[in-house]
């Protein structure tokens, strides 16, 4: 062996261990939760998960009525991406989280079974976004728990809140009929369904799956009303859907008055289901202000839409 050979070897041998070394060294700077898809039997009901995984800071995402946790892809990407740990989950009687009478009282709600999965994955603080329906619950476990908080974001919501103005403004806007049509003529914009069909495909796949047969809506813990609201003690994004038929941005307006220090963002030309219309736009808004960096003004300073 020649002294070049040697001096080769040599060479490509530390490079090889500074590359292991970089390899073990950043594994282990994602922390020791790793990325998975599993059940956690809880009380009265097996729930389905995804959990990103990582030692960033976690963040629970709550899907529509519409939808599964699978509606959250795009965003379960963006966030792993930007250092986060991405957690969603079906809620009992949707995609695969099935009830169990046998270890709790049915129907449950929403909110205590993301208190138990938060207690199951060990999680102390953590965001918590949710869209649609899963406003609703995002706005009813942000006033029970608020303290688990690290902020809150509500995007394309009626927030189910039951106070006599926004139940007035409801009906206003309801449209003759939209409940009998195929749930993606009401819930997904006219302008992605005309650019996307294959993107539209895949929501309707979702939400034809979404809810079990028979499975019945989980109630809130209480009811959303104004002074619930105002009882909210958690930094607050609200973001309105521009084109959205069922929670329009000034419906939404009505409702985020009454949430203190709420920031304020509408997403253009998407319809009910944002996040997955528009995913770019709507990341880009979660990420600056998951990251503390937002500009967005109050809700209580913008005019009424």
């Amino acid at each position: 062996m020649t002294d070049y050979t040697r001096a080769s070897g040599s060479w490509l041998g530390a490079v090889a261990a500074l590359c292991l070394s970089c390899v073990i060294l950043q594994a282990g700077q994602r922390g020791g939760v790793q990325a998975r898809q599993e059940f956690a039997d809880l009380p009265g009901v097996r729930l389905w998960f995804t959990d990103s995984g990582g030692s960033g800071e976690p963040v629970v995402l709550l899907h529509p009525n519409t939808g599964t946790s699978e509606i959250w892809e795009p965003q379960i990407a963006a966030l792993e991406r930007a250092g986060f740990r991405a957690i969603a989950f079906d809620r009992r009687g949707w995609g695969k989280s099935t009830a169990d009478p046998a270890t709790g009282a049915q129907p449950g709600h929403v909110a205590e079974d993301l208190d138990r999965l938060a207690d199951f994955l060990s999680l102390d603080r953590f965001h918590l976004v949710g869209v649609a329906g899963g406003g609703f619950v995002a706005l009813d476990y942000a006033a029970w728990r608020g303290r688990r908080l690290r902020s809150l974001v509500v995007g394309a919501s009626t927030g189910a809140v039951s106070d006599k103005p926004i139940q007035e403004a409801i009906a206003r806007i309801e449209i003759p009929g939209i409940r009998a049509l195929p749930a993606h003529y009401r819930e997904v914009g006219p302008s992605y369904r005309a650019v996307n069909p294959e993107g539209t495909a895949r929501w309707l796949e979702i939400h034809e799956r979404a809810q079990q047969k028979g499975a019945p809506a989980q109630p809130l813990r209480s009811p959303n009303t104004f002074a619930k609201l105002a009882t909210i003690d958690v930094r607050t994004l609200v973001m309105p859907a521009g084109a959205d038929l069922l929670a329009p941005p000034a419906l939404m307006w009505m409702w985020a008055q009454h949430v203190k220090g709420a920031q304020w963002v509408v997403v253009p030309d998407a319809g009910h289901a944002v996040a997955w219309e528009r995913p770019e736009q709507f990341n880009a808004h979660l990420l600056q202000f998951l990251r503390g960096r937002s500009q967005f003004p109050k809700a209580t300073d913008v005019p009424r839409p």
